[in-house]
């Protein structure tokens, strides 16, 4: 039985970067099999309608919905047309958690992981070029990667996988409902506690670092104070995966970086030492 799971990328956050290969690492897996569709880097109606129907004329066994602004109108229209069309949906989006739609989101039948530390970008003009862009999304993923952020939620999305393996299908699902917070994101992916601090510092930065983006793109007027905002969080992101490396370092230092490839029959498995095979 192969497993048919569709990506819905609108717009860009760096959890949608990833989301489609965490799941199959070495593009050997023989349980299951991937169709991303994306709306490019905008979030309209028309490419947001693209990416629906192409997703339901693929008729995966479940979606993924990435987006940034997951309670946006264009997101919260996709979800809800793929559920209509009778496919589960997975939300995985920034951290809409103070915002009141959240509330709704969290009392829906839709599935939905929202990764705080996953931080808007610094917006202007003045500031962000291609390549700068680019940059911060590489710190990004790195800070994402190694606290152990996408390893759970990597995991979430392997626990649907097995349920529709299992025989489960359509409401009988039950999807995750995670908030990836600094605690829960560091859980497990340590066998150094330096390591560990060092990984939980870097995942509260990054959480922060949206609020500064936020400042510096829609609150503050001025050319001149808000170059120098945007800037100190993409230096804050910086910051994060140094540490990030620092923490990568410290495990493998004492020969215990955590490791879980998939077999390819999806199966998980594990090892700490280098030279040695997973089980």
């Amino acid at each position: 039985m192969v497993i048919k799971v569709g990506v819905a990328k609108l717009g860009n956050i760096a959890s949608g970067v990833m989301a489609e290969l965490l799941l199959d690492e070495r593009a050997d897996r023989e349980d299951m099999q991937t169709f991303m569709a994306t709306s490019g880097t905008k979030l309209q109606p028309e490419d947001i309608d693209r990416v629906v129907s192409n997703m339901k004329a693929w008729g995966p066994d479940f979606c993924i919905v990435v987006s940034p602004n997951g309670v946006l109108p264009g997101p919260t229209g996709a979800r809800e047309q793929l559920a209509e069309a009778g496919i589960p949906v997975v939300v995985i989006t920034d951290d809409i958690t103070a915002k009141k739609e959240f509330a709704e989101l969290k009392e829906s039948k839709f599935g939905y992981i929202i990764m705080k530390g996953d931080a808007m970008i610094g917006a202007r003009r003045e500031f962000l070029d291609p390549i700068e862009m680019a940059d911060y999304n590489g710190n990004l993923v790195k800070v994402l990667s190694i606290t152990g952020a996408f390893r759970k939620l990597q995991t979430e999305l392997d626990k649907v996988i097995d349920q529709v393996k299992a025989g489960k299908k359509g409401a009988d699902l039950a999807l995750p409902k995670v908030v990836m917070t600094s605690d829960k994101a560091v859980d497990g992916e340590f066998t150094n506690p330096y390591a560990l601090a060092k990984a939980r510092a870097a995942y509260e930065i990054a959480q922060a670092v949206a609020g500064v983006n936020v400042k510096g793109c829609f609150m503050t007027k001025e050319w001149e104070k808000y170059i120098p905002i945007v800037a100190s969080a993409h230096e804050m992101m910086r910051q994060a995966a140094a540490l990030c490396d620092e923490a990568r370092e410290l495990e493998k230092a004492g020969d215990g970086v955590i490791r879980k490839p998939h077999k390819k029959d999806g199966v998980i498995v594990s090892k700490t030492k280098l030279i040695s095979k997973p089980e």
